[in-house]
């Protein structure tokens, strides 16, 4: 499992303050034997049209 990285937590938390809930850390993806981790998954309810919106956020410093 990778390290979370200097602005994990910042990005994590703010994607929960703009309704954003957090489902995976990490978000561990497997496809055609090929395992992979992603920092975060979270997924937003829209209330309007009750639709469902969900991603997957990769946090890299360059």
């Amino acid at each position: 499992m990778p390290a979370k990285d200097l602005f994990h937590d910042t990005v994590k938390n703010a994607l929960v303050k703009e309704g954003w809930i957090i489902t995976d850390d990490p978000l561990f993806l497997q496809y055609g034997g090929f395992d992979s981790y992603i920092d975060l998954g979270a997924e937003q309810i829209v209330a309007a049209n009750k639709a469902e919106q969900k991603i997957a956020v990769e946090i890299t410093r360059n």
